[in-house]
């Protein structure tokens, strides 16, 4: 048996006994500072998404188009759309008592630090609006005149929370089609007692073209149409990216008839054309 080195045990000892005095120097995290957002954005020059929106009204008349905020005005208002469903991509939307709008960023899993219900406040000064296809958005030039996402640093720096998130606040109104587009695009909506077109196919909300040949895509998205509106006007729109994507439509296989449903969702604009963002599985509720 090898002796025990006395002077090795000793220097062992003595180490341990170093790690554990630094450890107990060591600070207690604190949550006094959010991770997320700029804490230091004022309360200053709040003005309402409509207004925002009444101040640029030119960038929404026509196509792609975008225009920087110089002036020092902020908005304020609760996430009402993620991409907790993945079938909102680097994007989301929030809302006030006036209205709502599309704020692009450029990063995933949003839905992480931007739960439905929590309300922010966004600092606009430097920061870009736009319309895509008519439809009010907060980002960075696309392309030109285009409005696209804007860098995540620089939206961190750029907003900051309000309180805690409380979905119950956020609550959906109901569509009509003959709503304003201007007053009520990206709000959130429910369309009730509803049903889908039949399909061919998987008949599901979004399948892969190579499993499903009889599904168009556009943008990597499918549209389905609603039996009570013209397909033209209203689509509810998909990603194949969608966690839901691979559900079944509402379809009564016995009977052979679409079934009816609630469907909640972020009423988009296309142009003239609503299209309908299901936010997650649990927006869609099946009535029969």
């Amino acid at each position: 048996m090898k002796a025990i080195n006395i002077k090795t045990i000793i220097a062992g000892l003595l180490c341990c006994t170093a790690l554990y005095s630094c450890q107990g120097d060591w600070d207690e995290p604190s949550l006094a500072t959010p991770p997320y957002g700029n804490p230091s954005i004022s309360d200053d020059g709040i003005i309402s998404i409509q207004e925002l929106k009444d101040r640029y009204p030119n960038v929404f008349a026509q196509t792609d188009q975008n225009k920087q905020i110089t002036e020092d005005i902020k908005i304020r208002g609760r996430v009402t759309g993620n991409d907790l469903g993945s079938n909102i991509y680097k994007q989301f939307m929030i809302q006030d008592e006036t209205g709502a709008i599309i704020i692009a960023v450029n990063q995933s899993g949003m839905h992480g630090f931007l739960a439905e219900g929590q309300e922010i406040v966004i600092d606009l000064k430097g920061l870009y609006i736009g319309g895509y296809r008519k439809q009010p958005e907060i980002g960075q030039p696309y392309n030109g005149t285009s409005i696209g996402r804007m860098n995540k640093d620089l939206f961190q720096k750029h907003f900051k929370y309000v309180g805690q998130p409380d979905a119950s606040v956020i609550q959906p109104i109901d569509f009509d089609p003959n709503m304003s587009m201007e007053a009520n695009c990206a709000k959130l909506v429910t369309l009730k007692d509803v049903s889908f077109v039949p399909v061919g196919g998987l008949g599901t909300f979004a399948p892969d073209t190579t499993a499903d040949k009889t599904v168009s895509l556009v943008g990597g998205c499918v549209n389905r149409s609603l039996n009570e509106y013209s397909s033209s006007k209203v689509v509810v729109r998909t990603s194949t990216y969608a966690k839901f994507a691979a559900k079944k439509l509402p379809f009564d296989e016995v009977n052979k008839r679409p079934l009816k449903c609630n469907i909640t969702g972020i009423a988009t604009r296309y142009n003239n054309t609503w299209q309908i963002l299901i936010r997650k599985e649990s927006d869609i509720d099946i009535l029969e």
